[in-house]
C-alpha cells in the first residue's frame, strides 16, 4: 500500500524483484488521501492478500492508526519500515534505525552550516537497521513468530 507514485515506486520495484525470487506475488494498491485507506483495504481483501507492506511516507505515516485498524478488521498482517506503525498496531517493522538516521542528518546539517557544497557531499545509505515486532498483533492473527526472529528484534511489544 502506497500513497505516492514517486515515493513508493522504487520500493515497490525492489519488493517485486525480491518476491519473484521467492515465488510470491505482489499487488500494488495506491492511495492518495486518508479517506482512501478503507477502500484500499477492501480491495486488498477482495484480492485475497495474505499480508500488506506499507510504504512509509507522509500520508501513510499520518494514517498509521487507521491502517492498523483496517488491517485488524480484515485480519491482515502489516509490515512497514518504521517503528511507529508497529506501535499503532502493525505486525512488524524493519527499517533504518531512527536515532542513527537523525544523527546522520545532523552530521549533514553541520557540514552545510559550515559552508559545504551540498552537491559535493556523498549520498549515504543507512547502515543500522531496527526490527520491531508486535506480539499482541501476531497473537490476534493466530501467527507464531519464530524464537530466532524474536531474539534478533530490537524491541518486542508484548
Amino acid at each position: 500500500m502506497e500513497s505516492g507514485r514517486d515515493t513508493g515506486q522504487g520500493i515497490l520495484e525492489a519488493t517485486k524483484d525480491g518476491a519473484r525470487r521467492l515465488d510470491l506475488q505482489v499487488q500494488s494498491v495506491e492511495v492518495r488521501k486518508l479517506k482512501d485507506f478503507d477502500g484500499g483495504f477492501a480491495a486488498i481483501s477482495r484480492r485475497r492478500a495474505e499480508a500488506v507492506i506499507v510504504v512509509a511516507d507522509p500520508v501513510t505515516f499520518l494514517a498509521r492508526t487507521q491502517i492498523a485498524q483496517s488491517a485488524a478488521r480484515y485480519a491482515l498482517p502489516v509490515v512497514a519500515s518504521r517503528r511507529e506503525f508497529v506501535e499503532a498496531g502493525a505486525l512488524l517493522s524493519y527499517g533504518p534505525h531512527p536515532v542513527e538516521r537523525w544523527r546522520r542528518a545532523a552530521f549533514y546539517v553541520d557540514k552545510l552550516l559550515k559552508g559545504a557544497n551540498a552537491a559535493e557531499l556523498p549520498v549515504e545509505q543507512p547502515s543500522t537497521f531496527e526490527l520491531v515486532i508486535n506480539l499482541k498483533v501476531a497473537k490476534s492473527l493466530g501467527l507464531t513468530i519464530p524464537q530466532l526472529l524474536l531474539l534478533q528484534a530490537d524491541q518486542v511489544i508484548q
